[in-house]
Parts: C-alpha cells; sequence; structure tokens
C-alpha cells in the first residue's frame, strides 16, 4: 500500500521519497523536537481547553496516541522542504508519530532524512477533490 502525505493542494508520495533517499547517500540531520512539536499542533491535542487547530499537523483525534509511543525513534522522519518567497521551508512528510512519542518522552532531537527542493518537486502532486473525495493525480505533477 502506498503511503502519501496531504498538505494543501499537494499530496507527498512517501515511497518515492524512500527511493530518493535510497539513490543518494545523505547525512542524517538531527532536528530539534520541541520545536517542531510545538509547530505541528502537538503540544496541545487533548486538551479540551484549546480553541484553535495548528494549521499544520494532525486533529486531535486523528494521530493514534497509543500507537505512537511504539514508534521507532531510531528510524529518521523524513523532512521535504518548499520554497516560500524563494527561500526553503521544511515541511516534515513522514515521521508525526514519531515526533509525538519524542516529544512526550522528553527526547531532544530526532533523526531526519532532509529532501532537496528538487527532490521534494519530484514526489510532490496534485490533489483534487472529486465526487469520491481526495484524488491524487500522479502523471501531473505541479512546479
Amino acid at each position: 500500500m502506498s503511503q502519501w502525505f496531504s498538505f494543501g493542494p499537494w499530496a507527498f508520495s512517501i515511497d518515492a521519497a524512500e527511493a530518493a533517499i535510497a539513490a543518494r547517500h545523505r547525512p542524517i540531520q538531527p532536528i530539534p523536537v520541541d520545536a517542531w512539536a510545538s509547530f505541528y499542533g502537538l503540544k496541545h491535542l487533548g486538551d479540551p481547553r484549546r480553541s484553535a487547530a495548528a494549521l499544520i499537523g494532525p486533529t486531535s483525534d486523528a494521530l493514534d496516541r497509543e500507537y505512537a509511543m511504539t514508534a521507532d525513534l531510531a528510524n529518521p522522519v523524513i523532512v521535504a522542504q518548499l520554497l516560500v518567497e524563494n527561500q526553503p521551508a521544511p515541511l516534515l512528510i513522514d515521521g508525526t508519530h514519531r515526533l509525538y512519542r519524542a516529544w512526550r518522552e522528553k527526547v531532544s532531537e530526532l533523526p531526519a532524512y532532509v529532501l532537496t527542493v528538487e527532490e521534494t518537486l519530484g514526489i510532490r502532486h496534485p490533489v483534487s477533490l472529486g465526487p469520491c473525495g481526495i484524488t491524487v493525480t500522479a502523471a501531473s505533477r505541479t512546479r
């Protein structure tokens, strides 16, 4: 079964990201858990007083917290890079469960593979809302 990460009008192929990582050696880079957990709204999951939702990251009922506590923290997460105002901006596309567990266990850093902007463009596909939900249009990648 293919794995995808959805963000706005795009879907990112995790399988293609893993293939890009396997094809080109890159160093594993540490990412700061506390900052990423804040950005993804993981610190507020389950808070009944929270009135705002995070723009990125799972909703309180979309992250399986029990499963997250079994995630392998040694397995590097995958960070894509999007161009925002001509600057690379990181986006975690694989590893939210690992990030949640690391934050809960007060781990300071997680290992990460960081894709280049070009690699990210190669795994990014437009999505459309069709009559049956979200459809990934793999043949017409956007750049």
